[in-house]
């Protein structure tokens, strides 16, 4: 039977928490308590193994496994919301030819899975504001293009590509198009890594990045928004 290893980022007595299931990287799980983030994983990783499945990887959501939770991190800035300056122990693990492309595959389903839920919406369904946190999509997917670009920024500059914090502000051509040419681009840095950038450790911002983090952080990033889209516009994945 499969066990997940679970890693925790946990807030001020075990409040708001996120789970990340390395094993499964881009799984996250999330709660107002470290017990409901808990709660919530198995659903949480039969979701993610869902959209494998989708996309045509030999999974079974529907199959039994376990989970254990191998590191609880509680010290941090914005422990569970996905805390950037975290680096859990696979993360210093070299990022190995075999993985970049199984995550890059998953970049582009991802981003895909992204645009299909929102490319047939309206203007105005773009713009609105939610009632509960006062977002609108707009500014989600224009959060979503900002945070990532940002992350692989930390692996140096991406040729063709505004400057850090100014993806948005100078962006070309339609907002959608834009995402689908920026991730091209993304996985364009990624895939030209050197075996020394896909091993070396980076200290960016005063935080610890590796190629590995930056491809989780990627993945999980946009799995979280994706999940929330699929949510506020009931379209179940």
């Amino acid at each position: 039977m499969q066990t997940y290893k679970l890693y925790l980022e946990s807030g001020p007595k075990k409040k708001k928490t996120m789970v990340h299931v390395l094993d499964l990287v881009g799984c996250i799980a999330k709660g107002p308590t470290t017990d409901e983030a808990l709660n919530r994983t198995p659903e949480a990783i039969r979701a993610y193994l869902r959209f494998l499945k989708r996309q045509g990887e030999a999974v079974d959501p529907d199959s039994e496994f376990e989970t254990m939770v191998a590191e609880d991190v509680t010290e941090g800035e914005w422990l569970g919301s996905g805390d950037p300056s975290l680096v859990f122990q696979p993360d210093l693990e070299p990022l190995t030819l075999k993985d970049a492309e199984k995550y890059i595959q998953r970049l582009q389903w991802s981003r895909a899975e992204v645009l299909a839920l929102v490319g047939g919406l309206t203007g105005e369904q773009i713009e609105a504001e939610q009632n509960t946190k006062g977002r609108s999509i707009r500014a989600m997917l224009e959060h979503m293009l900002e945070s990532e670009h940002f992350y692989v920024s930390t692996l140096g500059k991406i040729d063709g590509l505004p400057g850090t914090g100014t993806l948005v502000k100078k962006r070309e051509g339609a907002l959608l198009d834009w995402m689908s040419y920026v991730r091209a681009l993304e996985i364009e840095r990624i895939r030209s890594l050197t075996a020394e950038e896909r091993s070396q450790q980076i200290v960016h911002w005063k935080r610890i990045w590796t190629a590995r983090k930056v491809l989780r952080r990627m993945l999980e990033h946009e799995w979280e928004h994706l999940v929330e889209l699929s949510e506020r516009l009931e379209k179940p994945l």
